[in-house]
C-alpha cells in the first residue's frame, strides 16, 4: 500500500480548526506521538464509506491495526435547516460552490443549535484494534492529523462526516433558492416596460452602475471555477416546453444549456483574468 503523509503548512483554517478543537480533547494528539506516527508514514490508507472513515495503520505489531471513526450525525431535519440557511445567504453558497469554506460557516449551525467541528469528545467515535485502552490512541490520532489535511483538499468531507455529502448539499442548496425565486415571482407583479429616456437625460448620465463606498472584502470572491458547479447548475435547466411527440424541444434545451455553459465559461474565465489584473 502506498503511505500517506501529513503537512501542516499547506492546511486551510477549517483543518487547523478540526485539529486544534480535537487536541482540546485527548492527551494524546497533544503530546505529538499521534502527529509523529501520522508524519512518518504509519497510515497505510483512508477510506470513506459513507459518513465513516476506516483505515489501516502500521504499529509495533506485524499486522496494522484497523482505526475506524465516526461523527455524531445531524437528523434530516436538523440538515434540512442548515441547508436552508445555507441557500438564505448568497455568499455561502458562492464560496461553498468554488470549494472554499466560509470563516463565518459556523454560523449556519448555531443558528440552528448544532457545531459543524465537534462540540465535545461525545461527539466522536473512534475505534481501535490495538490493545491500547486509552479512548483516543496514537493510531486513531495519527487518522485524525490525515483527515486535516484531506479537509484542505476537499472541505466537503468535514460536512460528509455530520451526514451529507457535496453534492447532496450542493442540491439542497439549488433547490431552495430555486422554491425562494419562484416565491418572489408569485409575490412580486411585474414592473411596468419603462418609457424610453428622453434627450435630455442622455446629457446626465444615470449613476445606477457606480457604488461610490468601499466594497466589503468579505463579499467579494475572486476564484477560478471549481469543479463542474456553476450558477447554471445551481439554477437548473430552462423550464422549455416540451412536445413529448417530436422530442424538438428537448434537443432545444438541450443546446440552448450546453451554448449557455460554453458561454459561461468563457465570461467566467475572462472576467477572472480582468479582475486579477485590476
Amino acid at each position: 500500500m502506498n503511505q500517506l503523509h501529513t503537512s501542516s503548512s499547506n492546511r486551510e483554517w477549517w483543518a487547523q480548526k478540526w485539529l486544534e478543537v480535537l487536541e482540546s480533547f485527548g492527551r494524546t494528539l497533544r503530546s505529538g506521538r499521534a502527529h509523529t506516527y501520522a508524519r512518518e508514514g504509519h497510515v497505510l490508507n483512508l477510506e470513506f464509506i459513507g459518513a465513516k472513515v476506516v483505515s489501516l495503520v502500521q504499529g509495533t505489531a506485524s499486522d496494522p491495526y484497523q482505526v475506524s471513526i465516526k461523527l455524531e450525525q445531524f437528523t434530516d431535519e436538523q440538515w434540512e435547516h442548515v441547508i436552508e440557511t445555507l441557500a438564505h445567504k448568497a455568499r455561502f453558497a458562492a464560496k461553498l460552490l468554488a470549494g472554499e469554506m466560509p470563516g463565518d460557516i459556523e454560523l449556519a449551525f448555531t443558528a440552528n443549535g448544532l457545531s459543524l467541528f465537534p462540540f465535545t469528545k461525545f461527539d466522536i467515535h473512534s475505534r481501535c484494534t490495538c490493545p491500547d485502552p486509552a479512548r483516543v490512541c496514537k493510531h486513531v490520532g495519527a487518522v485524525f492529523y490525515l483527515l486535516g489535511d484531506r479537509f484542505s483538499e476537499d472541505p466537503f468531507i468535514l460536512f460528509q462526516l455530520r451526514g451529507r455529502n457535496r453534492q447532496q448539499i450542493l442540491t439542497g442548496i439549488r433547490q431552495h433558492r430555486q422554491l425562494s425565486f419562484l416565491h418572489k415571482s408569485v409575490q412580486s407583479p411585474l414592473s411596468p416596460i419603462p418609457h424610453p429616456p428622453s434627450p435630455d437625460l442622455e446629457l446626465h448620465p444615470s449613476p445606477f452602475w457606480e457604488y461610490p463606498s468601499q466594497l466589503d472584502p468579505s463579499l467579494v470572491v475572486i476564484t477560478p471555477a471549481f469543479g463542474t458547479e456553476t450558477v447554471l447548475s445551481l439554477l437548473g435547466s430552462i423550464p422549455f416546453p416540451v412536445d413529448e411527440s417530436s422530442g424538438n424541444n428537448r434537443t432545444g434545451t438541450q443546446m440552448m444549456m450546453k451554448y449557455l455553459e460554453d458561454l459561461y465559461q468563457a465570461t467566467s474565465q475572462k472576467a477572472a483574468a480582468i479582475a486579477m489584473e485590476g
